[in-house]
């Protein structure tokens, strides 16, 4: 199937990390069972609602969990390890799951010192490409200037460590798994891992992906705005390689089916909230329920805060959010979607990606 899942574990509010992770265990089975191609997990920090901290963890713990579906990152971020530990991480998975690794990789870590020294985005208005909605651009840079973020980073790279380039650190990941670098990683080297780049702009990660042929994932759910710059500046910088003769693209959605619009719309409630908790400095509450959600008092600039990620959300019926879907991998030429939902309850996510799949096979 070219729908696949991403995955971040969420805490939902009365609920705790274990039951948040044994809930991925369980959606991940039911995806394999459903046919969807890919099940990758995220990596975030110092979140209450999110679990996955440790993506190559808990890629062992679902890739044991699992037998036929690909399992991988979405995305081990860079920032904070070494090009070493990563492939040392993987390749040991490798060894007991051959053949069903995707390594995904994003420079989050580099972009957050980027951002805090950068000029806020042009003001902008919202547009419509072919069908497909492109919001103005969120200001990530007073978000990059919070000071908890700042505080956050010191813990996540040891005193005085500098990050190398993205461009260099990528180099020595395909090195050390090809068996080309002076140092040998056991496992690792030769692991049959499929290595992706993960990015959110026409910047340094989609050129990263071109030139080195690698495959690329470019993110219309947290970065809507520049999603078409993504994914064109990726097919500009292509250079065909012996993992791929062409570009290709996956590209992220957030979306949320039930069996009619109206329980769609509540079960998705929540989710501005959500995002408001991210984007406001805190890190990621544990999602709430649509009650808990109702009774929040929204400002003009809460709501201005969370608008682009609400609208481009895909929620409603199986027919109408696969239709919807349809148009962004149009619109972005995209070879594959990943796909991520949210809501309070795991028996209604789980029911959302069993709705989609059988509306998305549907002719």
């Amino acid at each position: 199937m070219s729908l696949s899942i991403l995955d971040l574990a969420p805490i939902s509010s009365g609920g705790t990390a274990a039951g948040a992770l044994r809930n991925t265990i369980d959606l991940a089975r039911r995806a394999e069972a459903l046919g969807y191609g890919r099940y990758w997990l995220a990596e975030h920090h110092f979140a209450r609602g999110v679990a996955s901290s440790a993506p190559a963890v808990l890629i062992g713990l679902v890739a044991a969990a699992t037998s036929t579906i690909r399992v991988g990152s979405g995305a081990v971020q860079l920032g904070h390890q070494t090009p070493l530990s990563v492939v040392e991480q993987f390749g040991l998975i490798d060894a007991l799951y051959p053949g069903r690794l995707d390594l995904g990789i994003g420079r989050s870590g580099q972009r957050r010192a980027e951002l805090a020294h950068a000029r806020p985005p042009e003001r902008q208005e919202a547009r419509v490409v072919d069908g497909l909605l492109i919001p103005p651009p969120f200001d990530w840079t007073r978000l990059a200037r919070h000071p908890h973020l700042a505080f956050q980073a010191t813990l996540l790279q040891q005193p005085g460590a500098e990050t190398p380039d993205f461009a260099d650190q990528i180099d020595e990941v395909l090195a050390l798994l090809k068996g080309t670098h002076e140092a040998h990683a056991v496992p690792g080297e030769g692991a049959d891992l499929q290595v992706w780049i993960l990015g959110s702009s026409g910047g340094q990660s989609a050129q990263v992906a071109g030139e080195r042929g690698l495959p690329f994932a470019a993110n219309y759910h947290v970065s809507p705005s520049s999603v078409l710059e993504a994914v064109e500046a990726y097919r500009e910088a292509f250079k065909p390689s012996d993992e791929l003769a062409e570009p290709y693209v996956i590209v992220s959605a957030d979306a949320v089916v039930a069996e009619d619009e109206a329980r769609a719309r509540e079960l998705a409630s929540p989710y501005g909230l959500w995002v408001r908790s991210i984007r406001t400095g805190a890190g990621a509450m544990p999602y709430p329920t649509p009650e808990e959600a109702a009774a929040h008092v929204w400002s003009d600039a809460d709501r201005e805060l969370v608008q682009d990620r609400i609208d481009t959300q895909f929620v409603g019926t199986p027919e109408t959010v696969a239709e919807r879907l349809h148009v962004l991998r149009r619109v972005t030429g995209a070879d594959e979607l990943l796909v991520t939902t949210i809501t309070h309850d795991h028996t209604d996510r789980v029911r959302s990606y069993e709705l989609l799949a059988e509306a998305w096979e549907r002719p």
